[in-house]
């Protein structure tokens, strides 16, 4: 008996799913066939930027920011991930005694890290 389905039918289907949605997103938002859908009107207040309802308070999107700012955020995505991986060892805890000591060694690493970055003032927001 042989078996006629085709195993890359499903495949080949959510690909083509894929480019009718996609082409319907360009179509809808007036990118290919423009004014389909809404009128072309475009007017000067309308194409001034804003900034959660309020006009922008500098010109241009080029700010500087302090690098203070992208330590804390990269230290909160480091520790906020490292935490996420407690989760799974809390769940195994019972199951395996081994694994305590691993997360115990973790979060030991993980404090150290914090003292360092702590002690090097890296957690500090004064100028």
């Amino acid at each position: 008996m042989t078996d006629t389905s085709h195993p890359f039918l499903p495949v080949l289907l959510l690909l083509l799913l894929a480019a009718l949605v996609g082409a319907a997103i360009l179509v809808v938002s007036g990118k290919i066939l423009p004014g389909l859908l809404k009128p072309e009107n475009p007017q000067p207040y309308k194409l001034t930027p804003y900034e959660c309802g309020a006009p922008p308070l500098q010109e241009g999107a080029r700010h500087r920011y302090s690098i203070k700012f992208y330590l804390v955020a990269m230290l909160f995505i480091l520790f906020d991930v490292e935490a996420a991986f407690l989760f799974p060892w809390a769940v195994q805890y019972k199951a395996h005694l081994w694994t305590f000591w691993a997360c115990l060694s973790f979060v030991a690493t993980l404090l150290v890290g914090y003292a360092y970055a702590w002690g090097k003032g890296a957690l500090e927001w004064e100028r």
